[in-house]
């Protein structure tokens, strides 16, 4: 990526070149000649074959018949097998492309004795696959199979069940003292994944019987349950590498749990359930093949490949360069080039952390060279970033997740997003413009920024994202529309210098395919979390709790929910995060009386903001690296001026005209009166109104009126209006004198 402005042939100034290009992880490897071919040819026809299928299942839909394309399976899928295949390709690639550890300098001692460990492991993995082939051929046979015969029990025990698991957990445990150089393929992550294509061959061919029936009772085949747990060890292993340990924590905690649930008190307890019974089940659509997968392996993924394009036509660089000459010179330029950026980017980018390294590298060095702190230029960004999440029309793909769950329609749920959305992005734009008044700083200059003329006859490339969402509004499917954009992608790069060919193309694909593995496996791992939630009813017991708590209060059952939502939500890509407080939350907050809508959308936001919430904020940590900042402060920092973002949910739990529900005079009103509460909220935060410091009574009227505003009702915001002027006249008349805390805090 690069930062530094350059000068093209128009004399146009170039500020952001590469910044959707994917960083690449410390433990990717990075394959050479013949390896990075045959890994780029699996990864471009992974990403193909869910297009191909997707529209496959489209077209099928329109003509009541299957679909033929050479190279690939008859379309459309079944829809268990389809997912079944979706997560094996991700593990397939995610082993391949990411080790255990960190990658050593040279071959070692060690590494040789790994190695020959590894190819030992190789023997039962491939023995694993060769039996679940084998059953496959039995039973198309005409071989009846069921869970009780004797020797089937023995077959799938101990031909299939026996050798998966060793292969299974020694290469788990093997890769974790496996270190070899970064261009070689690791033999534990190959036995990973022929242990990967077992557990998938098995289950098609079982699923594909009656078996599927079975799942949860004693007829189960013994099978399914050692599949499963397989195929949950190697998804949690595969989580730990692409997403970090707090996920699979948490997933660990909650499997723990079914097994200890009995033992527990209170609304924690829960019934026994053995280890067969609860694996035979987990593996199908009550759990890991659920709604988060089903969400991955359609419109997530759709959406990556769309993403993948814009990429290789170069509008992120576009969106920023555009940013920049629209926002730099006001003041504080770069921190409003974060903000404006950043919701552009959000459009398309699936991550909050991901939105950070991509606008922040530019930004956040020009934030710390225009005066603000370190900790301060890394905190905007991450507010900002965090804020993508929530731009309709994507969502970081939560909105697909919150529709697939609910089943409200996804045109309505990217609709009651956008006001909350330009909410949380004008309370940023107000905290970042009065701190930078405060400092007194500039905006860039005109010499140091992009042509804004020169840009805007390039706004063409917004067409994709513009095709998108007319398709959307216009009934199109989501699968159509999002096809629709990313031809759209390709033929509008022919308008650039950034033709895309037979070459890029296959190029898009191949990034969709690395770039999918990440938010597939997450998924897949909160899939555990939704089955353990929906197999033990803690769900169920959760939700009475709420009740309990709001027969007291129920404002305080909210804020409880907040709590328990954010606490999910640490450490958590925004997709895992809402998906499960989803499952614990939302189905409480609906029992209380909350409308659908509101109470996922509740739910959502809080999930979101658990990325900039002390102590575990990624998107904060993300900034801080590249800030060169404390991280603790920057999260605290990030919190403050998202502060917004804490405050949104309530407003649209009390008035739901903020959620597009209500006529439009109502709603406009309660965006008016919104808009100006959190002027005054970002006001009282920042300390400063009608240009000077305010005395922490006028800070306290500010908030006071900020609240009442923000409520929504005609009589609060009647009073909150008045009491907003009775403290502004105070503040011009007067001009109190701020109390010194403020006075330290504003000259650091």
């Amino acid at each position: 990526m690069n930062a530094t402005p350059t000068q093209s042939q128009d004399d146009e100034l170039i500020i952001a070149q590469g910044v959707d290009e994917e960083p690449v992880e410390s433990n990717r490897r990075l394959f050479e000649g013949r390896m990075l071919l045959a890994v780029s040819v699996i990864a471009g026809l992974y990403a193909f074959f869910h297009l191909a299928a997707l529209n496959g299942l489209s077209i099928s839909r329109m003509t009541g018949g299957a679909v033929n394309l050479p190279f690939l399976p008859r379309l459309p899928m079944e829809t268990w097998n389809f997912r079944i295949v979706h997560i094996a390709g991700a593990l397939l690639l995610g082993f391949t492309l990411f080790s255990a550890t960190r990658f050593a300098p040279r071959d070692d001692g060690r590494a040789k004795i790994t190695t020959w460990i590894g190819y030992a492991l190789l023997i039962p993995a491939l023995w694993s696959l060769g039996a679940a082939l084998s059953f496959q051929r039995e039973i198309a046979g005409g071989l009846m199979w069921n869970g009780i015969d004797e020797r089937i029990r023995f077959n799938e025990t101990w031909v299939y069940g026996a050798p998966l698991m060793l292969a299974t957990v020694g290469g788990i445990v093997l890769g974790w003292f496996h270190s070899r150089g970064r261009a070689v393929l690791a033999i534990p992550d190959v036995v990973l994944s022929i242990c990967g294509l077992a557990v998938a061959a098995y289950l098609i061919t079982i699923y594909g019987t009656l078996m599927r029936n079975s799942t949860g009772t004693p007829f189960a085949p013994i099978g399914i349950s050692i599949a499963a747990v397989a195929g949950t060890l190697l998804i949690m292993e595969l989580t730990r590498r692409v997403a970090g340990l707090a996920l699979v924590v948490i997933s660990g905690i909650f499997l723990v749990y079914v097994f200890t649930g009995q033992y527990l008190p209170g609304f924690l307890n829960s019934p026994a359930i053995a280890w067969q019974r609860f694996f035979s089940q987990v593996y199908t659509d009550v759990g890991i093949l659920g709604a988060t997968t089903a969400v991955s392996s359609t419109y997530i993924i759709l959406f990556i490949i769309f993403a993948a394009f814009l990429q290789a036509s170069k509008v992120g660089d576009y969106f920023v360069n555009f940013a920049f000459a629209a926002a730099g010179r006001a003041r504080g330029g770069p921190a409003k080039v974060a903000i404006f950026a950043s919701a552009l980017m959000g459009m398309i980018n699936g991550t909050s952390a991901g939105n950070v390294v991509a606008t922040g590298s530019l930004t956040i060095p020009l934030m710390k060279r225009l005066g603000y702190r370190k900790d301060t230029a890394g905190a905007v960004e991450a507010a900002a970033s965090t804020g993508g999440q929530i731009m309709p029309p994507i969502m970081g793909a939560g909105a697909f997740i919150m529709a697939e769950v609910t089943g409200i329609p996804y045109t309505d749920i990217a609709v009651a997003a956008i006001i909350p959305a330009l909410l949380y992005f004008v309370s940023v734009y107000f905290m970042v413009d009065l701190e930078a008044a405060k400092m007194g700083m500039r905006g860039m200059r005109e010499d140091e920024l992009p042509k804004f003329r020169k840009l805007a006859r390039r706004a063409f490339l917004f067409l994709p994202i513009v095709i998108l969402i007319a398709a959307l509004f216009m009934g199109y499917s989501v699968i159509r529309a999002g096809t629709l954009a990313t031809v759209a992608a390709a033929v509008v790069s022919w308008l650039t210098p950034w033709r895309m060919g037979p070459g890029a193309i296959a190029r898009a694909f191949e990034i969709a395919g690395v770039m999918s593995i990440q938010i597939i496996v997450v998924c897949a791992c909160a899939g555990i979390i939704v089955g353990v939630i929906s197999l033990t009813g803690v769900g169920a017991r959760f939700s009475n709790l709420l009740l309990g708590i709001a027969a007291t209060s129920q404002l305080l059952a909210m804020f409880f929910a907040m709590c328990i939502a954010v606490l999910l939500g640490m450490g958590m890509p925004t997709t895992a995060a809402y998906a499960v407080a989803a499952s614990v939350v939302a189905p409480g907050l609906v029992n209380l009386g909350v409308p659908m809508l509101t109470a996922h959308f509740f739910v959502f936001y809080f999930a979101v903001v658990s990325a900039i919430t002390p102590p575990v904020a990624l998107a904060s940590y993300a900034a801080a690296g590249i800030s060169g900042a404390n991280p603790m402060r920057t999260s605290v920092t990030s919190f403050k001026i998202g502060l917004s973002a804490f405050i949104v949910p309530f407003m649209f739990f009390y008035n739901g005209a903020l959620l597009m529900q209500g006529d439009w005079p109502v709603i406009l009103r309660a965006v008016a009166t919104a808009t100006v509460g959190v002027f005054f909220l970002s006001s009282a935060v920042q300390g400063w109104l009608l240009g000077a410091r305010a005395a922490w009574f006028i800070r306290a009227g500010l908030l006071i009126a900020a609240l009442l505003m923000i409520e929504g009702g005609l009589f609060t915001d009647l009073a909150g209006i008045g009491l907003a002027v009775a403290t502004v006249a105070v503040q011009r008349v007067f001009r109190p004198r701020p109390d010194a805390m403020i006075a330290v805090r504003g000259s650091d």
